[in-house]
């Protein structure tokens, strides 16, 4: 029971320091490329997929999965998860799961944020 415990703390720290870094990120490298383009949050999905794929070599470690993986990736960017995801499929060969996975996780996030976004448009 204390190892659960252990374990929400690592992933509590991890989320908060993980949101911090994705707000410090975005909002530098907005005010340095400007916000034309979404560049911080392109910034934050591809480190955040860098920082989950290198820390994925030390996930047999619990602190770095759950502290790391599962917290700082979770807070930061949850596109690491699914870049991983993606990468674990296609490394085990299965290209058609995988380019399917993409598809789909990409066409339905936009109809979801879309749906979200009209929800709430029609509420205000």
């Amino acid at each position: 029971m204390l190892d659960h415990w252990r374990h929400y703390a690592l992933i509590a720290l991890g989320s908060a320091l993980g949101g911090m870094a994705r707000y410090w990120l975005g909002l530098h490298v907005t005010h340095w490329l400007g916000a034309a383009f979404p560049w911080g949050t392109l910034a934050v999905n591809v480190t955040g997929a860098f920082v989950i794929g290198y820390a994925a070599n030390w996930a047999h470690l619990q602190p770095v999965r759950f502290l790391v993986m599962v917290g700082l990736c979770g807070g930061f960017t949850t596109f690491s998860s699914f870049s991983l995801e993606s990468l674990t499929l296609m490394r085990e060969g299965d290209w058609v799961r995988a380019c399917g996975y993409m598809a789909v996780s990409v066409l339905l996030c936009l109809v979801a944020v879309w749906m979200g976004f009209s929800v709430a448009k029609g509420v205000r």
